[in-house]
């Protein structure tokens, strides 16, 4: 016995079902042109000087089309901060997941980020290098936030299951997202970029300030 023809109604879905698949892949493909593009532009000309023309003209969209998507440079930029942001936090959940210790945490996350910007992300981070006091956006996009909460759980799971008890969470997470992002930066205004030597002094820094802060908080008893 042949199969059923599929009914009228479930013709019409499924031809109504595949335009719409269509436009989200196209809307998808333009955002990520747009992003690409700009990640040229910005360290080409550096962020003050990049207009969102100059980012238009390396893509094959219409101007109307690009506001569609951003309204500014300052929106274009969140959204890179925001995707590499992203594509970071696996990265850390892994390495907690096989650190055995605070000291192997730190150094493995900061060697990591130092690895990441260097290779994955280097126009960008190069730019925020340059250009952070006056590139006038959010630092405080949904996936930055997301990394800090990631580095605080991911530093008070470790400590504790030490048994290290009164330490300020969010100074620990603070300090060493601040000093890996200083570090980091300044190893991106350097040619070539020495990631072991940045890496090794940053996780020096840290690791050799929580052992003095842990000496003096006191210590779980199991």
């Amino acid at each position: 016995m042949s199969a059923p023809l599929p009914s009228t109604e479930a013709t019409l879905g499924t031809a109504k079902e595949a335009p719409a698949g269509r436009r989200e892949l196209t809307k998808a493909a333009n955002r990520q042109a747009i992003l690409d593009a700009a990640k040229i532009v910005f360290a080409e000309l550096g962020f003050e000087a990049t207009t969102v023309r100059d980012i238009i003209r390396r893509t094959e969209l219409a101007s109307g089309t690009f506001y569609n998507y951003f309204r500014s440079k300052e929106e274009i930029f969140e959204a890179l901060t925001d995707d590499s942001a992203g594509r970071f936090r696996p990265i850390l959940r892994q390495i907690r997941s096989e650190a055995a210790d605070f000291e192997e945490y730190i150094r493995r996350a900061i060697a990591a980020y130092f690895t990441f910007i260097a290779a994955d992300h280097e126009p960008m981070a190069a730019l925020a290098a340059r250009s952070r006091s006056t590139v006038g956006v959010r630092v405080d996009t949904p996936e930055l936030l997301a990394v800090f909460e990631q580095v605080k759980t991911d530093m008070t799971d470790v400590l504790v299951s030490h048994g290290h008890t009164g330490f300020d969470a969010d100074y620990f997470a603070a300090a060493s997202v601040g000093i890996a992002r200083e570090v980091g930066d300044r190893m991106l205004l350097r040619q070539p970029f020495d990631v072991a030597g940045a890496s090794q002094f940053a996780a020096d820094m840290l690791v050799s300030g929580v052992r003095a802060l842990l000496t003096s908080a006191p210590k779980a008893h199991s």
